[in-house]
């Protein structure tokens, strides 16, 4: 369950930034990465507001290779944008993402912090710890960190720093383009979270399942957007601050790259109900 107001979210973000685990630590080069993203309809101005219909998708790539499987989803924003709460925003609905996804992924690539938080548990370690994973946050920018950016030269690193101790480290990807922050999450390490990040990437700035993600979030939100802004305005009645469609509900929509993958995915598909679902939660967010 996660937390619905900001002081339940402040009381689990301690609890899970004082709990220890034992780091991950990648049985292949190319791991099973599901990245997953969260987009709201354009046009929305500052914050955001509770209710708003998002988007979540999930992509599940070996490494930065082809796609496995992808699903989306459509629910309610739980709360405006906050620093620090981002949780509330779109927990939910990337767990729901996640969730749709037939195959364990073996490591998550969030769009958000990590250790790099007022409270050392930003959404990357919380969804992390919701869904038992290991997890890496990828973001534009630090959220509270400081420090220098790395070299020109793909590849290249520096540390970011928060009250004297690195928290996150920013990552050159690509040689010219501007560098991503990598967040270790749960059960990930500063160098293992590096690792997996530039594992991910190919050509893009963007580690791929996360830039896959994100287009086909996007993609989903413009196509049904003016669906749901039409539906919100048909009567007086009509609630306007939320989603049509309330709690993040929806099918997976899922592609493979080769036939040999869409025969795969259909033998998992016939036996999730046989071996249970793979996300089952070792660790409940209050």
């Amino acid at each position: 369950m996660w937390p619905r107001t900001a002081s339940e979210l402040v009381s689990a973000q301690r609890e899970l930034a004082a709990l220890a685990r034992p780091v991950w630590q990648p049985l292949s080069a190319l791991p099973m990465v599901a990245g997953c993203y969260v987009c709201f309809a354009r046009g929305q101005a500052g914050r955001g507001r509770a209710g708003e219909c998002g988007w979540a998708a999930a992509v599940l790539m070996r490494g930065n290779r082809g796609l496995v499987e992808s699903a989306v989803t459509v629910g309610a924003a739980g709360a405006p944008y906050e620093p620090g709460l981002l949780a509330l925003r779109e927990g939910p609905l990337l767990e729901a993402a996640l969730r749709l996804l037939a195959e364990a992924p073996d490591v998550l690539l969030v769009n958000a912090s990590g250790r790099d938080h007022p409270r050392a548990a930003g959404l990357a370690l919380h969804l992390g710890a919701a869904l038992d994973r290991p997890s890496v946050g990828v973001t534009d920018r630090p959220l509270l960190a400081e420090g220098r950016e790395p070299g020109a030269g793909r590849g290249d690193t520096s540390e970011l720093l928060l009250g004297g101790v690195e928290v996150a480290r920013m990552l050159r990807t690509r040689a010219g383009a501007r560098p991503v922050v990598v967040h270790p999450g749960w059960q990930t390490d500063l160098d293992t979270a590096t690792t997996v990040v530039r594992a991910a990437t190919r050509r893009a700035r963007t580690p791929e399942p996360l830039r896959r993600a994100r287009q086909l979030a996007r993609s989903r939100a413009r196509r049904q957007a003016p669906a749901h802004a039409a539906s919100r305005a048909r009567g007086p009645d009509q609630d306007q601050t939320s989603c049509s469609v309330g709690r993040p509900s929806g099918l997976a929509l899922r592609s493979a790259s080769r036939s040999r993958e869409r025969r795969r995915t259909s033998v998992r598909l016939r036996t999730v109900a046989v071996r249970g679902t793979w996300w089952s939660s070792a660790i409940s967010p209050k």
